[in-house]
């Protein structure tokens, strides 16, 4: 009787085990920056938009739970998430119609926009990505719903007020840098209506906010706005944590751009040669 218990007992642990490694592999631990972050629970949640005739995978349900809990979480004490765009201009002495640049953290699902104060660039506001498509690395050909890595312009014609996804503009994918390495893939654009199949899609109202602001500096003068597009924050923490991925070496390339900015607090001219990223004053 007693050895019939003990059996009964492995079984137990056994399956317990067993449904814990399933319960992991579907909800695995959050991204990095979830986990270094102070979060506070705002209960207002835009869910993403389901493609109802695409083919989910597990890895696509798992990104969706990341968005999900990015949405879903304000990091607490963050100014750029938390005070109003009135609010922020007023902070750095700007307005709008002043040059503005723009970054973008697909692992944080974090969208930057720096505006220019007499010589630098002051951290305006942040605003959280609600959907994106694919996973890290650059887009590489048409139809694999990849959103792009890389540094992109957008002039007056890239805008497009009159978008089926609310408003949005183009960021000029294929750049210089993609053609050369035979890259395809047209209309990847910065849009509302919380929907992307290979863009960077915000909400409707986020969206109003970050569009005025480059329409109004490309109408005072901005020949074209700057978009700096990473997979992650690129500190050094960060790179190690990727070392021996496939795109390490074209990340360490956005990378030089990317300290560029954090040390000058302009954006650099960027060039293509040779097939690679260089990154001017």
């Amino acid at each position: 009787m007693a050895r019939a218990w003990l059996i009964l007992a492995d079984i137990l642990v056994y399956l317990l085990l067993f449904l814990s490694l399933i319960f992991f592999y579907l909800n695995p631990p959050s991204y990095t920056h979830l986990k270094k972050s102070k979060y506070i629970l705002t209960g207002t949640l835009p869910l993403p938009r389901l493609d109802l005739n695409a083919t989910m995978t597990v890895d696509d349900l798992r990104r969706m739970g990341e968005q999900c809990r990015a949405e879903e979480y304000r990091i607490d004490e963050n100014i750029y998430l938390k005070e109003t765009l009135k609010q922020r201009l007023a902070d750095v002495s700007a307005k709008m119609g002043d040059p503005v640049f723009i970054r973008l953290f697909k692992e944080e699902a974090l969208l930057e926009v720096w505006i220019k104060t007499e010589n630098s660039y002051e951290h305006l506001k942040d605003y959280i990505i609600c959907a994106s498509s694919g996973h890290l690395g650059p887009k590489l050909k048409e139809g694999d719903r990849q959103a792009p890595e890389g540094f992109y312009k957008v002039r007056k014609r890239q805008l497009n007020p009159k978008s089926k996804f609310h408003l949005s503009f183009n960021l000029g994918y294929p750049n210089a840098y993609d053609r050369a390495h035979h890259r395809t893939g047209s209309f990847l654009m910065i849009h509302g209506n919380c929907v992307s199949i290979g863009c960077y899609a915000m909400t409707d109202e986020k969206i109003e906010e970050i569009y005025a602001l480059v329409e109004r500096a490309l109408k005072h003068g901005q020949p074209y706005v700057n978009v700096h597009a990473f997979p992650f924050r690129m500190t050094e923490e960060n790179m190690n944590l990727y070392e021996g991925n496939i795109w390490y070496d074209f990340w360490a390339n956005l990378k030089e751009g990317y300290d560029y900015f954090e040390v000058e607090h302009r954006p650099p001219t960027v060039k293509v040669k040779a097939e690679r990223y260089e990154i001017y004053e």
